[in-house]
């Protein structure tokens, strides 16, 4: 699975999902349904556009599709971060 930034514009809010890659959300009330998120006041057809980060994987979480993100590669140089 593969975890995605979709942004509502009608109420300024972003959410992260996680879904496979050949599925894209199109409403508020699809991307709240799969995030576990209460929808508010905002209508459920209201649309939604998935952001252009292309995605990350995630390692597998109990915490509702939504995982958390990969460790950052050591900054310390070299190949193996002690070269």
């Amino acid at each position: 699975m593969i975890t995605y930034e979709y942004r509502c514009d009608a109420n300024d809010t972003t959410l992260t999902v996680r879904h496979s890659i050949n599925e894209k959300l199109e409403s508020w009330g699809e991307l709240c349904s799969l995030a576990d998120y209460s929808p508010g006041d905002t209508p459920p057809d209201t649309p939604v556009k998935r952001l252009m980060s292309g995605g990350s994987l995630m390692p597998k979480s109990n915490n509702n599709g939504v995982g958390k993100p990969l460790p950052k590669p050591s900054s310390s140089g070299g190949c193996c971060g002690s070269c």
